[in-house]
């Protein structure tokens, strides 16, 4: 499946517009605060990765079912709750291109 930002693929057709799709996913393992920020940082960034991953996933899954072959207009949300749980929200449009 393409997955692209922008509102058009280079090289290939949009012929249908089929719907809005979103990839949701949180990591629900609290971050805890120690002694060292670089450790902290660096587990966010890990967790923020593994939870891009998932949301990616379900979006591809959700387009998928809308029997879409891309998804233009890509937008990524991250948030860090005050509970310190990755949270990402993926949203895009699902195409279909001609191949």
């Amino acid at each position: 499946m393409i997955l692209t930002t922008t509102n058009s693929i280079e090289g290939h057709k949009i012929i249908d517009y089929l719907g809005i799709v979103t990839g949701v996913a949180m990591n629900e393992e609290a971050i805890a605060m120690g002694f060292s920020m670089s450790k902290y940082y660096k587990k966010i960034q890990e967790s923020v990765d593994k939870v891009k991953e998932t949301a990616f996933q379900r979006l591809q899954d959700h387009a998928a079912q809308l029997k879409a072959n891309a998804v233009v207009g890509i937008k990524v949300e991250i948030e860090l709750t005050t509970s310190n749980y990755p949270m990402v929200s993926v949203t895009g449009t699902a195409v279909k291109v001609a191949v």
